[in-house]
């Protein structure tokens, strides 16, 4: 094998190990149960609260369960202390912070 068939090997199985890493990798989930969650407009307002965190990339809300789904971008982690403080900006209180076991990137749809 000469140097430059090496060099393509290398090149080739280090593009692939970055591409796995990437695509296994999903970025932390959060589920916040809150309590006086109750409408639509109520679940608009918290939104708006949660939305100005930094590091939020998604939000989903479950009023009848009372539960916000938050997505954080890769590599951003989000605080109780930080929930805590935009919900009672929203007018709600947090109950609980449950970090989330998401399932790859690649097998979630």
């Amino acid at each position: 094998m000469n140097f430059r068939t090496l060099t393509q090997r290398m090149f080739l199985t280090m593009a692939l190990a970055l591409m796995a890493t990437g695509v296994l990798a999903a970025p932390p989930l959060y589920r916040l149960h809150v309590d006086g969650l109750s409408c639509p407009f109520c679940a608009y307002g918290l939104e708006k609260k949660l939305g100005e965190v930094d590091g939020v990339q998604s939000l989903e809300t479950n009023i009848k369960e009372g539960i916000v789904t938050v997505t954080m971008k890769d590599g951003t982690p989000l605080s109780e202390t930080t929930a805590k403080q935009a919900i009672k900006a929203a007018g709600f209180s947090l109950r609980r912070l449950e970090p989330v076991q998401s399932a790859p990137a690649a097998q979630t749809k």
